[in-house]
């Protein structure tokens, strides 16, 4: 029998085309053979691809991959296909998208496929198909590589013309293009750099489960606005940065001709939140970035055209993690952008935009020390505004601020470098999509409203010429996955796609760091087309336009994508409202479960490592999944090549520490251990803690504190946090770490190893209670700024870390138990649901129940209120991330903020682990001001503990119905509330 994890590489990487990494690249590769005498008794793919494929066989898709991973460790998948293969000619066909940039789920490699097709035949013959030169290979000729980056987290949004590509390619028929397929070339053996070491998955494929939306929300009839772009400005000003994900400041310009028939008044547009833009000048007429016109973070400029050319430039001086400028110019002449006539731009790749610089550039790494011309300033790593003094060492870029006409570009052209196409999209189709010259709401008539349903009638768009109609899609919840659509349309039809999170009352909330948009142009009659890339949203706008008759839309649906889980948990109460909190906390971190756990479905797609520890926690009272949990947490040390500190998202080009994100990772590699009994986790993960946090014991002062630089954050809130010097939350969160370290050593086998951790923890904490303490206040201060200085902020953040994580004692522990309570106006609050899950350990610590709840109810509550499905990232009391007070919060889904999901199960129905792994069970509900409640939670190795309670007040007193179901092997310690009479009956599963 063919063996899932071992394999026996027979198989050769392969590639094609000039470029060894090429830019946004979709790359097709197909390999037909035949099948003769006997059935097949199994077959299975081998197959992993830089940086994702899509596997068809016999024009059936069947595996998507690979998961994410390091490129030293690079990971396969293995997908069955036996139903797939057929007597006679059967072909494998791959599509494989090559980013050509680093992204927070992927390091810059370079292009490659490996696939290997084992077959085992009836008569007990194995067959071994392997990528080499025989497959044959084309570019994918339909795809625009002129596409704009999604994110700096993620690749690159879609712009495919179904008339320029043949999609028979994967049945092994192309009725064209056959010219265009040639023999791929092998570039690799397995074990050869830059994939030195194969490993298979260890967790099950994703979910696809296809969901239709539930309504049409709106109907517009609009005017587009004249042109549209979007350029890869920290890339154009720094050509390196492909290769990491690190935020790249820079200073220079851009400079582009406008040629406009006739003068006239023109708008240009800024339509993303890119920080860097400090201003625009149009013939001399300098707009700073902070005075255009409209709501941020869109701005605007009316401008006046002259008839002839007209130079336009762009100011740029800050930080870029690779957001894209999005811009746009209108008005009602014909104009064209050229070139400035001293520019190099006679090479065919070249866009009629020209840089000039940059004057300087740098790489920010957070957690080393940074030396900069303008370090200091906003956007170079400091605080201070940039201001004219700024740039003194720069008199060449302030001399250029005087250039008013094309002329004056003359004595800069020694500087000036074309910026090639393949950073400048056609068009911004974000851009297009939330700025309109003009648009008209119109009546939805009811037979539209079959786009929605499933069954055989099209929706038909009539558009009238010289205008687009627009249709938005309400999904109904938040979802995650690919996007699919039927239509019947002319060839030449555009349809553009654009997912967002969230609208109210007609106010839609544009995702201005994310282009989460694909274009489709229909080549003639009916058409299937299913997005490789994976997106989150809620709703959906489709603009159609450029088309010559009615559009038949058959439907659009999205193929929910996560790691499949079934939801074994269950919570119900005599609260409604605790009920929908619940509900939402768990489809929020089934969205975010994906390869690995993500913070968000949407803007980021991002395993945050301090994000996944709590949502473990949650997961485990949910769904019961551990297997995913334990690759997440054995993804984190393959940073160590960054940092010996361990970065905060793995797999990642972003190199960054988040303290607190690695002590978190800690203390959930010994929570695993304690909840599945798994001493081989143990055994293997314990020397990974056991490095990083000896680095971080080297970074302890004299006076035995951490001491540190790095992104030392802990909630989305004015804490006073520097990201250098001594945080207090911080230390109290490593002297946590140290002691759960400790017990980690123990789990593995190596006890001896951590006496000297639980010895640490000790000194730490009291070097915290002497140093970090303030008499006056009687609380624990924020942090020691790098030269000394002490915070003067106090915030409840700070109380809850020092409190639950064993820091107070005494007197000490009494006060911030109070201030838990009842917390003082004066203190900074929290501001995210993250904080709350720890707000809650130390709620539950102080059994102060009621207060959790109320908790919930408050703030978890108002996202019910405004109709969430699922659970936002931060709370809307603070402008973090929240460019203008209509935004509620940034991304309306975030998997740290489902703390319910688990509270609900750990207290209200009262359900703990009383041993490790779960043998012993103590149940011991918390009914705080609830009547009756009832729920389940999973068990690590299989079934579930039951719960019913109910309240009764009888004339003999108060008493407690207790029911629980527990399977046979499980012991079980029933426990009523303090002040009542049980009545507790145990069944047995």
């Amino acid at each position: 029998m063919l063996k899932e994890r071992e394999m026996n590489w027979q198989a050769s990487w392969i590639w094609s085309g000039m470029e060894k990494s090429p830019r946004n690249e979709w790359r097709c590769f197909k390999h037909s053979f035949e099948l003769r005498n006997g059935g097949i008794k199994e077959a299975k793919i081998a197959i992993t691809a830089d940086s994702r494929y899509v596997l068809h066989v016999n024009g059936k898709q069947c595996g998507r991959g690979p998961i994410r991973s390091w490129p030293a460790e690079q990971s396969y998948n293995i997908h069955n296909v036996a139903h797939l293969l057929q007597e006679g000619e059967n072909t494998i066909a791959v599509l494989v998208m090559h980013y050509g940039v680093s992204t927070f789920q992927y390091l810059l490699s370079q292009g490659g496929l490996l696939a290997q097709l084992d077959v085992e035949m009836a008569s007990g013959q194995i067959l071994t198909i392997g990528t080499d030169e025989r497959w044959l290979t084309a570019k994918h000729a339909g795809y625009d590589t002129r596409s704009q980056r999604m994110s700096t987290q993620l690749g690159f949004s879609e712009s495919v013309d179904a008339r320029a590509w043949d999609e028979n390619w994967k049945r092994g028929t192309c009725a064209s293009g056959s010219d265009q397929w040639v023999r791929a070339i092998t570039v690799g053996k397995p074990g050869d750099e830059p994939w030195p070491s194969l490993l298979g998955s260890p967790i099950l494929p994703l979910t696809e489960e296809p969901v239709w939306p539930v309504r049409i929300e709106s109907l517009k009839e609009t005017t587009p606005v004249s042109f549209t772009t979007a350029i890869d400005i920290r890339n154009a000003m720094d050509p390196g940065s492909v290769g990491h994900a690190n935020p790249v400041s820079f200073v220079g310009y851009v400079a582009v001709v406008i040629r406009a028939s006739e003068e006239t008044e023109a708008t240009l547009g800024i339509l993303s939140r890119f920080h860097a833009l400090r201003g625009i000048s149009l013939g001399g007429e300098y707009r700073a970035a902070s005075d255009m016109e409209g709501e941020q973070p869109e701005r605007y400029a009316r401008l006046r055209l002259n008839q002839g050319d007209n130079l336009l430039w762009l100011d740029f001086a800050g930080s870029d993690h690779g957001t894209g400028l999005h811009f746009g110019i209108d008005c009602e002449v014909a104009f064209e952008l050229v070139s400035p006539p001293f520019a190099n731009n006679a090479e065919e790749d070249s866009s009629p935009f020209v840089l000039i610089g940059p004057f300087t550039t740098h790489e920010s790494i957070d957690h080393r020390d940074e030396v900069h011309p303008l370090s200091g300033y906003e956007g170079f790593g400091g605080s201070k505004a940039l201001d004219e003094d700024a740039f003194e060492h720069f008199d060449v870029y302030k001399s250029f601020r005087s250039v008013r006409e094309v002329a004056g570009l003359s004595r800069f052209a020694a500087l000036a470098k074309p910026i090639p196409n393949s950073l400048v999209s056609r068009a911004s189709m974000f851009a297009r999509s939330i700025w309109k010259r003009e648009e008209r709401s119109l009546l939805i008539p009811m037979n539209l409203q079959s786009a929605c349903m499933a069954n055989s009638e099209p929706a038909v768009i009539i558009s009238r010429t010289g205008s687009e109609t627009e249709l938005i899609l309400d999904f109904g919840k938040m979802w995650s996955g690919y996007l699919r659509f039927e239509v019947d349309a002319p060839a030449g039809t555009m349809l553009d796609f654009y997912g967002y999170e969230y609208m109210k009352d007609g106010w839609r909330q544009d995702t201005y760091i994310l282009d989460n948009t694909l274009r489709y142009v229909c080549k003639e009659g009916r058409q299937t087309y299913e997005s490789p890339v994976r997106r989150g949203l809620r709703y959906l706008m489709v603009t159609v336009s450029n088309t010559t008759r009615p559009v038949k839309l058959y439907g659009v649906q999205l193929l929910q994508s996560n790691y499949p889980v079934a939801e074994i948990g269950r919570f119900h109460s005599s609260d409604t409202l605790l009920n929908d909190i619940w509900e939402i906390s768990k489809h929020t971190t089934r969205l975010c479960m994906e390869d690995t756990f993500v913070d968000c479905p949407a803007y980021e797609q991002a395993f945050w490592v301090g994000d996944s520890r709590n949502e473990a926690l949650v997961n485990y009272y949910l769904f019961g999944e551990t297997d995913m949990v334990k690759h997440c947490l054995e993804l984190v040390p393959g940073s160590r090549f960054q940092t010996p500190l361990y970065t905060d998202q793995v797999p990642s080009g972003w190199s960054s520490v988040i303290p607190n994100w690695t002590f978190f990772w800690a203390i959930a590699c010994l929570e695993v251990v304690e909840h599945t009994a798994d001493t081989t986790f143990a055994k293997e993960i314990w020397p990974k803690v056991r490095f990083t946090l000896e680095h971080y014991l080297d970074r302890l002062d004299d006076r035995g504190l951490l001491f540190i630089r790095g992104w030392n954050l802990l909630d989305w809130a004015p804490i006073d946090q520097p990201r250098n010097g001594v945080v207090t939350h911080q230390n109290a969160i490593l002297a946590r770490t140290l002691k759960a370290a400790a017990k980690l050593a123990e789990a593995a086998g190596e006890a001896s190893q951590g006496i000297r951790f639980e010895e640490a923890s000790e000194r730490l904490a009291a070097a915290i209670n002497e140093h970090l303490w303030c008499e006056e206040r009687q609380a624990y201060i924020d942090c020691l700024h790098a030269e000394g200085r002490r915070s003067d902020t106090i915030s409840i953040q700070t109380q809850i870390i020092a409190f639950l994580n064993g820091i107070a004692e005494g007197d000490r522990k009494s006060r911030i138990a109070n201030y838990l309570a009842q917390v003082p106006d004066d203190f900074v609050q929290i501001g995210s649901p993250f904080m709350a899950f720890f707000y809650y350990e130390a709620l539950e610590e102080l059994g102060r129940f009621d207060l959790m709840l109320d908790d919930m109810r408050e703030n978890f509550g108002q996202m019910i209120e405004h109709e969430a499905t699922t659970c936002w990232e931060m709370y809307p009391d603070y402008a973090d991330n929240r460019p203008n007070p209509k935004m509620l919060t940034r991304s309306h889904c975030h998997a740290w903020s489902a703390a319910p999901g688990y509270f609900l199960g750990a207290c209200v129905l009262g359900v703990r682990k009383a041993s490790v792994g779960w043998r012993k069970v103590r149940v011991a509900p918390q009914p705080a001001n609830l009547k009756w409640a009832r729920g389940a939670v999973p068990l690590p190795d299989g079934g579930r503990i039951d719960v019913a309670w109910r309240l009764k007040e009888e004339s003999g007193g108060r008493r407690f119905e207790l029911e629980v179901h527990a399977p046979e092997s499980i012991v079980v310690e029933m426990v009523a509330p303090k002040g009542y009479e049980a009545d507790a009956l145990l069944r047995r599963l």
